[in-house]
């Protein structure tokens, strides 16, 4: 397994991206969707994460009593690539776990998309949506005397 971070980053994106892809396609395959971004990648990066961690926290300036040492302690590229797998890791997560709660709510596909993409490029944001998403779907029933 290479151990340079920069070769190492080379890898996560695309894994990563094969994730989103299969949320994107879900519809025509949805075990299998839910089996590669709910479990599979998120897992991969979650080991990564954990073993870049492990071996390299201790090589990083800084820490979490203030901002500047936050950022002090991604100057050290093995502990920016952590930091990169962890943010890979939980968006993939939580865009797989918006389209479950969306196939399991009846919410169309092409609903969720624009939150799948917001989750993909600013995270919290894309969960957001899906929240905002679901809130007036079930309002609007509500008003309607539909069941959401």
């Amino acid at each position: 397994m290479p151990t340079d971070p920069h070769l190492l980053f080379g890898y996560t994106g695309p894994l990563a991206m094969l994730g989103w892809l299969a949320l994107a396609l879900s519809p025509l395959a949805p075990r299998a969707a839910d089996l590669a971004a709910a479990l599979v990648i998120p897992a991969l990066l979650s080991v990564a994460y954990t073993a870049l961690i492990l071996v390299h926290w201790s090589d990083a300036p800084g820490g979490f009593d203030s901002l500047s040492n936050v950022m002090a302690l991604f100057t050290e590229p093995s502990v920016a690539l952590a930091g990169w797998a962890h943010y890979l890791a939980f968006d993939l997560f939580v865009g797989a776990w918006i389209t479950r709660t969306a196939r399991a709510e009846a919410i169309p596909h092409l609903l969720i998309l624009p939150c799948l993409v917001l989750t993909f490029l600013f995270g919290p944001a894309g969960f957001l949506a899906f929240f905002i998403l679901r809130a007036s779907l079930t309002l609007r029933a509500r008003m309607t005397g539909a069941t959401a």
